[in-house]
């Protein structure tokens, strides 16, 4: 029996399994929050030293938790930028999450390639705020001597692979990392050093892509150190997903990924084409409106919390009585209407009552992600099976409408680690294959995640029924949105 590690350094923590190399049961976990201070309006700041997160993760793996361990896999938190000088010192703090700073960048980055059609043929992604390039781009007109030095890029888990093997001259990263910076296309697995310089105003090293079964290298102690991923890559892992397979996420926004055998070209920019860590491709389609519709609704309620409305909602009928709410509270991605809101529509005598309201906001928040998995489905994406993720997934009301919205399968898999345990199974990988005992091509085999399977079943004709009352109102309101 052999013994390895899984990594995630989160936006907000450092959490590790030690796992059985051969089954991935877990045998010990360690955590420790991030050092890092809040914002004045208590958000996560955007500009993290990275020495936090080597803080956190020498603090969570304390008490002996790596003792025994033959191998490691690095997760992180996506898009975070660690731009570095020719001495491979930090030239400002990292770039994480969101950056609002960053939206006008992402604009011009556009506009700079010649529209949203350039970006998604060159890398499968139009610009967005959050992702690398756009940084670099805002870098390069906010902070242009910051800039100037910067000579060679990273990302957050880039960076802690190459901290961990003693700062080698080689620098590494894996496809799945790659595909979401904005640089590197997952359709030809090759870079574009052209929109680097787009971007920040000149070249810079990149690190090397590395194969998902491939070693980054050995620590001075003996430890192998797999090439790593980020976090959703690493959560897709974990979990185990395969084709056919699809992950719905409920945060405050929602996401939409499938495992799909190639990489995927919108001229729309509602997909954003990645790789996954097993050399398949992982396309993702996000609304940026999910819990937070919820949370909305529960606010104009008066429910104290989520749970209530769900058994608020359970009190009405699928339909919510004819009331249909177009969930777009922040502007929306999926379809592209960044400056709408959202809709209320049907509202009649007998539909103004709480429980209906508090139905039509689940149904709304369902249909607009069944609207971003028709997206998938449209470019030929199979979806037989879907993982629904996130806190809410557990509340009643969402299990008792998502299968037959969706129409398919739905597993809900009991709270974990899946970006950690993700990490752990790519290093039992590379351990494997170091070792000469597994298939460079084949991933071990683990055992699943512990789930709940819901079926469509009798329902699946009336949840069609409401699907189509939500289209209707959608083209009725917002006419040819989802025409490219």
């Amino acid at each position: 029996m052999g013994i390895v590690a899984g990594l995630d350094s989160s936006p907000d923590f450092t959490r590790i399994v030690v796992c059985d190399t051969d089954t991935g049961a877990v045998l010990r976990q360690g955590y420790a929050p991030h050092p890092v201070e809040a914002t004045e309006g208590g958000g996560r700041p955007s500009d993290v030293d990275p020495q936090a997160w080597l803080l956190s993760l020498g603090e969570a793996a304390g008490g002996g938790l790596l003792e025994g361990v033959q191998a490691i896999g690095v997760s992180a938190q996506q898009n975070g930028l660690v731009p570095l000088d020719a001495q491979g010192n930090t030239v400002r703090p990292a770039l994480v999450g969101g950056d609002k700073r960053a939206q006008v960048a992402a604009a011009d980055l556009i506009d700079a390639l010649g529209g949203r059609e350039a970006w998604a043929q060159a890398v499968g992604c139009v610009p967005q705020a959050a992702q690398p390039v756009t940084k670099l781009r805002w870098l390069n007109k906010t902070e242009p001597e910051a800039a100037l030095r910067t000579t060679l890029l990273m990302q957050a888990h880039d960076w802690l692979v190459w901290q961990l093997l003693g700062r080698p001259v080689r620098r590494t990263t894996d496809r799945g990392g790659a595909s979401g910076t904005g640089y590197w296309s997952a359709a030809t697995g090759a870079y574009r050093p052209d929109l680097v310089e787009l971007a920040l105003g000149h070249q810079a090293s990149l690190p090397d892509v590395l194969g998902p079964s491939d070693a980054a290298g050995t620590t001075p102690e003996g430890l192998l150190i797999s090439a790593g991923t980020g976090e959703t890559m690493a959560a897709a892992f974990g979990l185990g997903i395969g084709l056919g397979d699809a992950v719905v996420s409920l945060g405050a926004s929602g996401s939409v990924m499938a495992v799909h055998p190639e990489a995927l070209v919108d001229s729309t920019g509602m997909i954003t084409s990645l790789a996954d860590a097993t050399g398949m491709h992982l396309p993702v389609v996000t609304t940026l409106n999910a819990v937070r519709a919820l949370r909305g609704a529960a606010e104009l309620l008066g429910v104290s919390d989520l749970e209530g409305l769900s058994d608020l909602a359970m009190k009405s009928t699928p339909g919510a009585h004819g009331l249909v709410l177009l969930p777009y509270l922040e502007g929306e991605r999926t379809p592209s209407l960044p400056h709408t809101a959202g809709t209320l529509s049907g509202l009649r005598r007998e539909s103004m009552r709480p429980e209906h309201l508090a139905r039509a906001a689940f149904e709304g928040m369902l249909c607009g992600l069944a609207d971003a998995l028709d997206v998938l489905r449209g470019r030929g994406v199979d979806v037989r099976r879907i993982f629904l993720l996130g806190p809410a997934a557990e509340l009643p009301a969402v299990q008792a409408v998502a299968p037959a919205l969706f129409g398919a399968q739905v597993v809900v898999p009991q709270p974990a680690d899946y970006a950690a345990l993700g990490a752990a199974r790519q290093a039992a990988w590379a351990l494997g294959v170091s070792q000469g005992t597994l298939d460079p091509r084949l991933p071990p085999v683990w055992q699943g995640a512990v789930a709940q399977v819901l079926e469509p079943g009798e329902e699946l004709a009336v949840g069609q029924a409401v699907r189509q009352q939500y289209v209707s109102v959608r083209e009725q309101t917002h006419p040819g949105a989802f025409r490219a």
